[in-house]
């Protein structure tokens, strides 16, 4: 797992959705090269109620 992720769920969304948008097609293709458990992320965001697209490929 990435420890220079951010800690705060709105900036890690945010920051995700932004790798999302700008340079991954997938969230499987954003884990596998970040080095994130795909698992750890998903769980995390939905803790804070943000549940991923993957026709849109965001969280939201």
């Amino acid at each position: 797992m990435n420890e220079n992720l951010p800690k705060d769920a709105m900036m890690l969304m945010s920051f995700i959705n932004m790798k999302l948008r700008d340079r991954y097609a997938t969230l499987d293709a954003l884990c596998d090269d970040l080095d994130i458990d795909r698992e750890w992320l998903v769980k995390k965001l939905a803790e804070a109620g943000f549940e991923y697209s993957p026709e849109q490929n965001r969280f939201w």
